[in-house]
């Protein structure tokens, strides 16, 4: 299948893996990739620029095909040195980056310079066309459906999407809710040129996370997520546990006095204990409504092979006896 993101990322099919904290590692970038997909590495995962370099080399051990790096742009108190990670990237010889976050007007300069594409991250049609205004390459446009950060708009794909479709002149791909074949064909009806998937590309088996966690996922339905940090506006979508009822319980208390403080241990440094330990009870951690649809753990392979078989089940049989 072709569209204007194959054709852009130089990949077989129009699939992305999202960036993901504690889960984009060389290991699953490296299998979407294979897999004839773009893989990508979470840029900030590494803790160093110098880190993400080996992340960078370790990937092109394992693929030849090509792979991008996710850099998020997040205002913190400590800021990352974000110009070690542009120019690890760039030195890496990456082609494909997927920024995310705050604008990133400032890096794309450097980024175009050394031929690199670089698609954005968006949760509204406003912000994807000041992407598309700044010089972004393509846009990857996150429903509210979505794991992670779906912004503050609540609007779902199926009204984003056709909506993205009529102010972009760039291609978009969709994000959020993805994870099978018949939502590639619903996507692409809609102007989408692929799909951006990232709870269902960790319910995988080359994915580098504990056993729990994909057990996790595959045992959840659409209706066990949860929106947290909303009274702080910097809401996010993550699977229910112990420590998420904790963290809402205290929003619910404190309302609208609650500062990030009080529910830091909820959600600071949960990851590694999650993603690699498997204490499935700590705290937060990202996972979008499309667990519902997730109920076995593939490899990389099967999974993409069996969303585009499904694609083009679809568009050759059922929806060709439409046009008939």
């Amino acid at each position: 299948m072709k569209t204007r993101i194959t054709e852009m990322f130089g990949i077989e099919h129009p699939i992305i893996q999202g960036g993901m904290h504690f889960v984009g590692f060389a290991e699953m970038a490296a299998a979407v990739s294979n897999a004839g997909g773009l893989g990508i590495i979470t840029g900030l995962t590494q803790r160093t620029p110098d880190d993400l370099a080996k992340e960078i080399a370790r990937c092109r051990e394992m693929t030849d095909k090509p792979f991008g790096v996710n850099l998020t742009f997040l205002p913190s108190v400590n800021t990352p040195d974000y110009p070690g990670y542009v120019k690890a990237i760039i030195e890496g010889g990456v082609k494909a980056v997927e920024t995310a976050g705050n604008n990133p007007a400032k890096w794309l300069p450097a980024l175009k310079e050394a031929d690199i594409k670089v698609i954005h991250k968006c949760t509204s049609v406003r912000h994807s066309l000041k992407a598309e205004s700044i010089g972004c390459d393509a846009v990857s446009v996150d429903g509210f459906e979505c794991g992670g950060h779906p912004g503050e708009d609540d609007v779902g794909n199926w009204v984003l999407l056709p909506r993205a479709a009529e102010e972009l002149k760039i291609p978009f791909v969709a994000s959020g809710g993805v994870g099978n074949g018949a939502q590639l064909v619903a996507a692409l009806a809609m102007g989408a040129d692929g799909i951006n998937m990232g709870t269902r590309f960790i319910a995988t088996k080359e994915a580098p996370v504990h056993q729990n966690v994909k057990d996790a996922i595959v045992a959840a339905s659409e209706l066990d997520t949860r929106l947290v940090m909303r009274p702080l506006r910097n809401t996010e979508r993550v699977l229910t546990n112990a420590g998420v009822e904790r963290l809402l319980q205290k929003e619910k208390e404190l309302g609208a006095n609650i500062k990030f403080e009080d529910i830091i241990e909820e959600v600071a440094g949960v990851y590694p204990k999650i993603m690699i330990e498997g204490d499935m009870d700590v705290g937060a951690w990202s996972c979008g409504m499309v667990a519902g649809l997730i109920h076995d753990i593939p490899t990389c392979k099967e999974l993409i092979d069996r969303i585009m078989s499904e694609a083009d089940q679809i568009i050759r049989q059922r929806l060709a006896k439409f046009a008939a």
